[in-house]
């Protein structure tokens, strides 16, 4: 049986080298892989109505509204929102 150099599937069968553990299910490396989920999250969001807002805080400030959103049950994105949103209704 030849190698066939266009096959995907068994791409592997007859390589010279042997590589411990599951072969890669995706012929994408990680970083690229990451680039794409990063990119479709974003899409996602944007058709939900969603708007990107980055800051930057202490690591005291950090921790308590991690602890503050695992009290209540909520990610932190919608505990900050909410926080935001009682500012601007005051």
């Amino acid at each position: 049986m030849a190698k066939e150099t266009t096959d995907r599937t068994t791409i592997d069968l007859f390589s010279a080298e042997t590589r411990r553990g599951r072969p890669r299910s995706n012929p994408l490396s990680r970083d690229q892989q990451l680039k794409i989920n990063k990119r479709n999250q974003i899409q996602r969001d944007r058709a939900n109505g969603l708007k990107r807002i980055e800051l930057k805080v202490s690591q005291d400030l950090y921790d308590a509204l991690n602890q503050q959103a695992l009290n209540s049950n909520i990610s932190r994105s919608q505990l900050i929102e909410f926080i935001l949103q009682q500012q601007l209704d005051n």
